[in-house]
C-alpha cells in the first residue's frame, strides 16, 4: 500500500480500533490459482504479540484453508469511513480555482502467516467472543447458550478457525491532512451538509486531523 508520510498512521492503538470497529475484512491469501480474496469477520486479541492476533472462521467447503502457499504471508484489510471529496468544497477554490477531487477515507493492512485451527473448543470460545462483541450493544443480546447445545455443535461441523499472527501493520488515513486549514474547514462543513453515515463519520475524521 503506497502510503505518503502525512497519511501514515503508526499509533497501533488507533489502528486496533479500526479493527475493533470495521471487524469484516477482506482476507487476501495466495494460492495455487493464484490470490484469493474472502470476506470475514475478524476477532482481535493482543495476548502476547507485539501488534494482536486475528481470529475468524470460514466454511469447510471454501477452499481457503486448504490450498494455500505456506511460504507467503496473508494480506488482511480492515476499512473504515471513506467517502467522495468535492472540489467545490474548498474555500481555495474561490481564489485560484486550482483543485480537483478526491476520495478520503482510513484503512489497516496487516500481514502475518495463516494457521488453520481445527479444534472445537479453540473455534467455541471464538463464537462466543465474536457474539459477545457484536450483541452488546443489542437490547437484549443472544449468546451462544441461547441455543440448543446440540444444534450449536452440529453447526460448528461445517465451520474451521483460521489465525493469523501480525507480523506488520500499516495504517493509512487519507482525510484532508495535505490540505490548507482553511479547506480543512469547509471541507468538514460540506460534508456535515450531506448528512449521510459515512460524511459524518469522516467529517469527524478530518477535524480531528486539523488539531493534530
Amino acid at each position: 500500500m503506497y502510503i505518503p508520510k502525512y497519511f501514515e498512521e503508526a499509533n497501533i492503538e488507533v489502528l486496533h480500533e479500526l479493527v475493533r470497529t470495521h471487524p469484516l475484512a477482506t482476507l487476501v491469501t495466495m494460492s495455487s490459482h493464484g490470490l484469493n480474496a474472502n470476506h470475514i469477520p475478524m476477532y482481535l486479541v493482543q495476548e502476547t504479540s507485539e501488534y494482536g492476533i486475528l481470529r475468524g472462521h470460514v466454511a469447510r467447503a471454501n477452499p481457503v484453508w486448504r490450498d494455500l502457499v505456506s511460504e507467503v504471508e496473508a494480506l488482511v484489510i480492515f476499512q473504515g469511513a471513506d467517502t467522495y471529496i468535492s472540489p467545490s468544497w474548498y474555500q481555495t477554490k474561490q481564489e485560484r480555482g486550482e483543485v480537483v477531487p478526491t476520495w478520503d477515507y482510513v484503512t489497516v493492512h496487516a500481514y502475518g502467516p495463516l494457521r488453520v485451527v481445527d479444534d472445537v473448543v479453540w473455534l467455541r470460545e471464538l463464537l462466543k467472543n465474536l457474539t459477545t462483541q457484536h450483541e452488546a450493544p443489542l437490547a437484549e443480546p443472544w449468546s451462544i447458550a441461547d441455543a440448543p447445545r446440540e444444534y450449536i455443535d452440529k453447526m460448528m461441523t461445517a465451520i474451521i478457525g483460521i489465525e493469523i499472527v501480525i507480523r506488520k501493520i500499516h495504517g493509512k488515513w487519507k482525510v484532508s491532512q495535505n490540505q490548507p486549514a482553511q479547506n480543512q474547514e469547509s471541507i468538514v462543513v460540506g460534508l456535515q451538509e450531506q448528512n449521510t453515515g459515512a460524511t459524518v463519520a469522516m467529517a469527524q475524521l478530518v477535524e480531528q486531523a486539523g488539531k493534530k
